[in-house]
């Protein structure tokens, strides 16, 4: 039920088995997002993350204003998401998004060796441990992430967003300086 992001949302959260991810290139907004909701995740060293929810009028999405600061600290998290700007693999790795950074042609090999050493282990340890691991601060992401819709979608209409992707659109800088 819901939205496609909305079933993804959840479909992330509620997985039992780990989940690996892999980052070869630019993981913008939700492509940052989502690695908070995984377990592992390694990335090239030429990979590059952002957060741009604030620049362009809008707010973050799927967990991040509650998980970032938790993994972050508050102060590292608030420089990503209301600075929204690009930040290396070796940044996504001191804040906590990134678990380690490769070579790029060692990526591939990387993750799927950690996904054989995982699936080498004993399932129902695994699955206990994520279990133990995230029921902490489920209810509160859950929480969370509803909320961050609902401002999200009164923020994607509102005449900061539209100056913002305007701004973006015709290659100018945005003027937020009647709001």
């Amino acid at each position: 039920e819901g939205s496609p992001s909305a079933r993804f949302f959840v479909a992330m959260q509620e997985l039992r088995k780990p989940i690996v991810g892999a980052v070869g290139g630019p993981a913008v907004g939700i492509g940052t997002t989502m690695l908070l909701h995984c377990d592992l995740v390694y990335a090239a060293t030429n990979a590059r993350f952002q957060l741009p929810f604030v620049p362009l009028g809008i707010t973050p999405e799927f967990g991040s204003t509650y998980i970032l600061p938790l993994l972050a600290g508050y102060q590292r998290a608030a420089e990503l998401l209301l600075l929204g700007q690009p930040f290396t693999a070796e940044k996504a790795k001191e804040v906590g998004i990134v678990s380690d950074v490769v070579a790029p042609e060692a990526l591939m090999t990387k993750a799927v060796h950690v996904c054989k050493a995982i699936a080498a282990l004993p399932p129902d340890s695994i699955r206990l441990t994520k279990q133990l691991m995230k029921k902490r601060h489920a209810q509160v992401v859950r929480e969370t992430i509803a909320e961050e819709v609902k401002v999200f979608s009164e923020r994607i209409g509102s005449a900061e967003a539209k100056e913002a992707m305007s701004a973006f659109l015709e290659k100018r800088k945005p003027d937020f300086s009647r709001f």
